[in-house]
């Protein structure tokens, strides 16, 4: 990748932050941050969603190999339903942040926010395919987020979690109405908030 985003920090510290699972319906939202090492650079890093699953599968074990540091963190679905989806991926992102070891001197964030954190810190918008350590984090939370749906699809066979990783497509729209709502499922999403009020 070529890092296309001119960032005012050149030091050493730097880590990049990204979510996976803001759209779903259901399952945890889950953040990675990375803090790569520019002595063992990584071919190929880029938004995780460009990528092939077994793809994605051999670059995060690189990164886990390389990288300087790294963590995944998370918000449940109750945190999401209570907080809602956006104050959910923040926390989230937080929580992988203070779990680096090193710290990070600065923090580059995919998107247009930024968690409320002491960390000097400026948000990318598409970051994941401009800045190396943020695509870093996208793959490893897509990673981590996508294993977790297919253990959802064997405690709750029938939902095809395994294959739409919670998003509301037509067959899990289906599954929803013929099979009912899970505890995996996400209340406050319309889909599933108006199946209960049905009910």
């Amino acid at each position: 990748m070529q890092d296309l985003f001119a960032c005012d920090y050149h030091g050493p510290g730097l880590a990049g932050v990204d979510e996976a699972g803001r759209g779903p319906l259901a399952g945890d939202v889950v953040a990675a941050a990375v803090m790569l090492d520019p002595a063992r650079p990584i071919a190929g890093l880029r938004d995780s969603k460009k990528l092939s699953a077994a793809r994605r599968e051999q670059l995060a074990l690189l990164i886990m190999e390389r990288a300087l540091a790294w963590s995944v963190a998370r918000a449940t679905v109750a945190e999401i339903d209570q907080l809602n989806i956006l104050q959910a991926s923040l926390l989230a992102m937080h929580r992988a942040v203070q779990a680096l070891q090193p710290q990070p001197a600065y923090v580059l964030v995919d998107g247009n926010r930024l968690p409320r954190w002491p960390y000097p810190s400026e948000p990318v918008v598409r970051g994941d395919d401009r800045v190396p350590a943020i695509a870093a984090a996208s793959i490893l939370a897509k990673v981590q987020r996508d294993r977790e749906l297919v253990e959802l699809e064997r405690r709750y066979p029938g939902y095809g979690f395994a294959t739409h990783k919670g998003y509301p497509t037509v067959a899990h729209l289906e599954a929803l109405r013929t099979l009912g709502v899970t505890p995996v499922h996400r209340r406050t999403f319309a889909p599933v908030r108006a199946l209960l009020q049905e009910d």
